[in-house]
């Protein structure tokens, strides 16, 4: 007995895997791009320290040159006053601030060989660092 294998057959056999691998490619996984808005940074660089206080945290990210920083509210809700500031040691702070429902920032500054301070403030309750990441 043989069997015939048209070419609608052969045309399926390439076709499949193809479009396949095109659909694994599109579609949102568990890598960049498939997480969670959370997951996501509007810093660039690595993940340095999370400095937390009653109202929120304060999310630091350096590089090899830049230090960046985010203050996150602990529950977003209604606009309130929120803050960010940043400063090199040797140079003036870096200040974000205004009326925000989740987060404040990013603000960023040139930190090669510098320690830094840091601070933020939700609703009127925040915390200030010391000179860090000497």
């Amino acid at each position: 007995m043989t069997t015939d294998t048209g070419p609608a057959r052969t045309l399926a056999r390439v076709l499949v895997p193809l479009l396949t691998a095109l659909a694994l490619l599109l579609l949102p996984g568990p890598g960049p791009g498939g997480g969670t808005a959370d997951a996501v940074s509007v810093c660039h660089g690595r993940p340095t320290r999370t400095v937390t206080f009653p109202t929120g945290e304060l999310r630091l990210y350096r590089t090899r040159q830049y230090v960046c920083a985010v203050t996150v509210a602990t529950r977003p809700g209604p606009r309130r006053a929120m803050a960010v500031s940043l400063q090199p040691r040797g140079a003036r702070p870096v200040v974000r601030s205004g009326r925000f429902d989740r987060q404040v920032g990013p603000v960023t500054v040139h930190a090669l060989h510098r320690c830094v301070r840091v601070g933020g403030s939700v609703a009127g309750r925040g915390t200030v660092t010391g000179w860090i990441l000497c």
